[in-house]
């Protein structure tokens, strides 16, 4: 893509007066805006500020299918980009959207990069953190895997179970915590033991608000139900705060018959010969469907 008309003329012309500038949005829809001009710029419906010492380091480009990259340096700020987001991971795969820009006429602008944050790294009170491109994607492995457990993620679009079903989820009040892996909530006795187990915590209030955390355990001792994650949550988590819990799902043909109704939706292989069936004798029988030979 060629620069923006504009912007080609201004450059050419010897004396030019350009900026860099960032829009990041993160994947809870919050979209911050950062330039490296001595005053904010406002375009795109954004506000560009100035008050992090946002810079960014030489961008790596390539015409093929290698990742573009480049990084991002920055001093934390409270009002902006704090250490407590960046802990609690709210920064990971943020979009971002990188302009070089004329400051004196916004709508000269070129988009220069476009991609998304990686790995974050914090020291004293400025954080670095690397920016990758679109073809990062392509990186990962795609398609399905033939195996007898389902391959889909409890309420994604291949599974299409509504989480939203009542006697599914649950919302309430956390009642006590130990650290950040383990929940005590009230007596949930509608819901058999380990109905959770496998199942996912949300938190809907308080310092890890977004936050969610895969459920390890899930036990009831007839008074309160108590949850432990099989990681800690990247925030505190007090009393108080409100949750929600949903069902688990162990990947079996049986389970997802039987607890949730949605055998339809199965994407699993339950009747895929084992290994042992591949590694079978020849025979001379012309037995071929399958049983016992006689």
């Amino acid at each position: 893509m060629g620069l923006h008309a504009g912007l080609r003329a201004h450059l050419g012309g010897g004396v030019t007066t350009v900026a860099r500038a960032w829009a990041v949005t993160r994947k809870d829809g919050l979209r911050l805006g950062f330039t490296d001009h001595d005053r904010e710029l406002v375009f795109d419906g954004l506000v560009f500020r100035v008050d992090t010492g946002l810079s960014a380091l030489a961008l790596q480009q390539g015409t093929g299918l290698s990742v573009d990259n480049t990084e991002a340096l920055g001093a934390l700020s409270d009002s902006a980009i704090s250490e407590a987001d960046i802990d609690a991971g709210r920064f990971d795969g943020a979009e971002v959207v990188a302009w070089l820009v004329n400051w004196a006429d916004v709508d000269q602008r070129q988009v220069m990069f476009r991609g998304s944050i990686g790995d974050i790294t914090r020291h004293g009170g400025a954080f670095q953190a690397e920016l990758r491109g679109l073809t990062e994607a392509l990186n990962r492995p795609v398609g399905r895997v033939f195996q007898a457990p389902c391959g889909a993620v409890l309420g994604d679009g291949a599974c299409r179970f509504d989480m939203a079903t009542p006697g599914y989820f649950w919302d309430g009040a956390v009642v006590a915590t130990e650290g950040r892996r383990v929940l005590t909530l009230g007596a949930l006795d509608q819901f058999d033991a380990g109905w959770f187990q496998r199942g996912r915590v949300r938190v809907l209030s308080g310092l890890a608000e977004g936050l969610h955390g895969t459920i390890k355990r899930d036990s009831w001792d007839g008074q309160s139900r108590t949850v432990e994650l099989w990681t800690e949550l990247r925030a505190e988590v007090v009393p108080g705060d409100l949750v929600r819990i949903e069902a688990g799902c162990d990947k079996r043909f049986d389970t997802c018959r039987l607890k949730f109704n949605n055998l339809l939706n199965f994407q699993g292989f339950p009747d895929i010969p084992e290994e042992d069936w591949m590694a079978i004798q020849p025979a001379s029988s012309t037995e071929t469907s399958g049983g016992s030979r006689r």
